[in-house]
């Protein structure tokens, strides 16, 4: 059979800066989660890994009632994550990325050569 991965506008993604080991299960991303990317993993977010060749991605999310691990192996090519482009100087151990950016880095856009539009965003001033 054939699963799909949803994207909705209102689910969080955070990519993890730091390469992980792809041998790394649900317990050793878990464990990445909480201790690098410091959110609760059971929260329903995505959470993106990617190993240091770049070649190859892990997304692991909560499904109500059990973890599932989205896997891909790059045949040729690597992935350029926006997360790439800082310097290690930054210190940043995850960052946050919309579900329509990580649409566009599966399908094999280079996030760098994309420009956004300016829109129209409410301020978040209390009224």
């Amino acid at each position: 059979w054939f699963v799909m991965l949803s994207l909705t506008g209102g689910i969080r993604v955070f990519v993890c800066t730091q390469p992980a080991d792809m041998r790394r299960s649900f317990d050793g991303l878990c464990g990445m989660v909480e201790n690098i990317v410091q959110q609760d993993p059971l929260s329903g977010f995505l959470f993106v890994f990617r190993n240091r060749n770049r070649d190859r991605l892990k997304i692991l999310f909560w499904d109500t009632d059990g973890f599932v691990i989205w896997y891909k192996r790059l045949e040729e090519g690597t992935w350029q994550l926006p997360t790439d482009m800082k310097t290690q100087s930054d210190g940043e151990v995850s960052a946050e990325i919309s579900t329509e950016e990580l649409s566009l880095l599966l399908g094999g856009i280079d996030l760098r050569s994309v420009e956004r539009r300016r829109r129209y965003q409410r301020s978040k001033k209390t009224r």
